[in-house]
């Protein structure tokens, strides 16, 4: 009975925290896929000196605009944005896992040939719980350079570039 009620107590106490390691350690790793992505991209468009996109896709032959599907990365030879017959994938990434969600920009990501980007973007990917102490940031800027978001603070919620806490709710 002893020995019952010992388990029991360890088992309350742990199960939180080896849940919280767990979404913690896929957080991580989905972070770490996506930017290898998209530096992988930027090293493309600089290496082949032509346009690099990257972006959402549910068949691996279009763009679509839900960022939890797999990801794909080609050269955009003839400028149209999108990918033709001739521009084969050259990386990608997976989905997002089912209890996580993945926002960015409503289209493409593209670098161009000097690594720079049209447009600064920034991709969130969120616990389907919300909470903010999972939130994690890829920050994208002018000159193609990726940025993780940091707990700068130490008050265990990763903030964006201008500092500001992420957040996971509308």
């Amino acid at each position: 009975m002893i020995s019952m009620a010992i388990l029991f107590l360890i088992m309350t106490v742990g199960m939180p925290s080896m849940q919280a390691m767990l979404i913690r350690t896929q957080v991580t790793s989905q972070i770490n896929e996506l930017s290898a992505a998209i530096r992988y991209a930027r090293h493309a468009a600089i290496n082949d000196q032509t346009t690099a996109i990257l972006c959402p896709t549910s068949n691996f032959s279009s763009c679509s605009a839900d960022w939890d599907d797999p990801k794909m990365v080609f050269p955009d030879y003839d400028g149209n944005g999108t990918r033709g017959n001739d521009e084969d994938i050259l990386a990608g990434a997976g989905n997002i896992l089912e209890n996580f969600n993945l926002t960015g920009p409503n289209g493409t990501i593209s670098f161009q040939s000097n690594g720079s980007v049209a447009s600064p973007a920034t991709l969130l990917l969120c616990h389907q719980d919300n909470a903010a102490e999972y939130a994690r940031a890829l920050t994208i800027s002018l000159q193609g350079r990726v940025k993780l978001s940091e707990d700068s603070d130490d008050n265990g919620v990763h903030e964006d570039n201008s500092g500001t806490a992420l957040s996971c709710t509308s």
